[in-house]
């Protein structure tokens, strides 16, 4: 009877954690340290991209802002102010005088000219130089419908951060997202979505039930989430190209956390079955399900692997909420989580090494990674109800979500790189919670 009682009382806790009801935290010390990085910024110069001389819009001034806030925002680069800028730049055919961009000491510098093509379409030419040894490291031609300049200056932002890091870019991608208003106590939670710097945020559903834990396919054109309309939980899908909304599936008791798999062919989720809850996959192809996990016990929150081998998910079988890793076809589990505390939400990196997660420990919430096999656990923040990582596609930056406490408060999205430097707010015109980030969009 004490078990069953066990069961039912963490099940409801978990029930909250998804509907994001808590109520209070501690100021108890941890006995975690944050892992602080110590990265020196990149200095870069981005003069203003010229314009046609017939352009009013000072589309190239847009553009380049746009620019320098994506390389400033992830921490690795330092746009120079252009008022310390001694060359003019009127001519990017010509070789820059890089003597006088070395006195201001700017490692590297993007020159570009933006042109119409037509009162619809503009092209634009950027040249990315290294200005200590003066050589050309990249050079290139895009064109863009206008009303898309916006996602010129991501995908110039990816080609720059790319060259200069080693690493993928993450600028022209997506967030969805719980769009949240109305008071604490009467919240209205909406699927939305906007840019990864929060710009050009829109919803996609009305706010006319609750909708929870939305998460992009492979080709970052459909996303899964929950809606409990009339109280029951059913699993949907929303096609961002025809914006066309369709069920996949009602289900009895609680559902959780669906999300796609690699190959977006298939749905990982938990279902509900008495006090417990088991992950199953579904065939979206002919919506078969097929039960992964067979226990009393509470397992949810399942993520694959990259490569579909292995899947991660939290289970209560050990007695507290804690992360566990299985192959794909559901054999083989292993708890790969052993720190104080309660582990939630694990997610796969894109690149495999990383699981991400939000720990509980003594009332506070953490965000940390750990190797797959559970080993190298570092904390990469920690503050009052952090929850729901995230990553970027390139598997070097994550999002998450923190609450504000009080009658007033609310939830936000906030973005940090794995070492735990640069955390920064991402603004959005509400609150905000549970981000979900796409892959690079084609």
């Amino acid at each position: 009877m004490v078990d069953k009682l066990h069961k039912i009382n963490l099940f409801l806790f978990i029930v909250f954690v998804y509907l994001y009801a808590f109520t209070g935290a501690s100021n108890a010390a941890l006995e975690l340290s944050i892992t602080e990085g110590t990265i020196k910024p990149i200095p870069i110069a981005i003069p203003i991209f010229l314009n046609d001389p017939q352009d009013e819009s000072d589309i190239g001034s847009k553009i380049s802002k746009v620019i320098a806030s994506n390389l400033a925002n992830s921490g690795l680069f330092y746009p120079i102010n252009p008022k310390a800028f001694i060359e003019k730049i009127n001519n990017i055919d010509q070789k820059p005088d890089f003597k006088s961009w070395r006195i201001i000491n700017a490692e590297a510098l993007i020159i570009a000219k933006v042109a119409s093509i037509t009162n619809e379409t503009i092209t634009v030419k950027y040249r990315l130089f290294d200005v200590i040894s003066g050589k050309e490291l990249t050079a290139e031609i895009l064109n863009s419908p206008i009303k898309k300049w916006r996602r010129i200056a991501h995908v110039i932002s990816d080609s720059v951060y790319e060259r200069l890091t080693g690493e993928k870019g993450y600028f022209d991608t997506q967030i969805a997202f719980i769009a949240e208003s109305g008071s604490k106590t009467n919240r209205i939670k909406r699927l939305a979505i906007m840019d990864q710097d929060g710009n050009n945020p829109r919803h996609l559903t009305k706010g006319n039930s609750l909708v929870l834990t939305p998460r992009f396919s492979p080709t970052s054109l459909k996303i899964t989430y929950l809606s409990y309309a009339n109280g029951v939980p059913r699993v949907y899908i929303y096609d961002i190209e025809s914006k066309q909304n369709y069920e996949i599936g009602s289900f009895p008791g609680m559902t959780f956390a669906p999300r796609f798999s690699p190959d977006g062919k298939k749905i990982i989720m938990s279902l509900q079955q008495g006090v417990g809850s088991n992950i199953y996959e579904m065939n979206l192809s002919n919506y078969e399900k097929r039960r992964l996990t067979d226990s009393p016990d509470i397992d949810t929150a399942p993520s694959y692997s990259p490569d579909s081998k292995r899947i991660t998910f939290e289970s209560d079988r050990s007695g507290s909420q804690q992360i566990y890793v299985m192959d794909a076809n559901g054999r083989n589990v292993k708890r790969i989580s052993f720190g104080k505390g309660s582990y939630s939400t694990p997610v796969w990196s894109p690149r495999g090494d990383y699981i991400a997660y939000t720990r509980m420990y003594q009332g506070r919430f953490m965000i940390g990674v750990m190797f797959a096999d559970g080993t190298g656990e570092r904390i990469i923040t920690d503050g009052y109800h952090n929850e729901g990582p995230t990553w970027a596609p390139n598997g070097r930056v994550l999002m998450f979500f923190r609450e504000v406490p009080g009658e007033k408060g609310g939830a936000n999205i906030y973005s940090v790189d794995i070492t735990g430097y640069n955390e920064r707010l991402i603004k959005t015109p509400g609150y905000a919670s549970d981000p979900a980030w796409s892959m690079l969009m084609d």
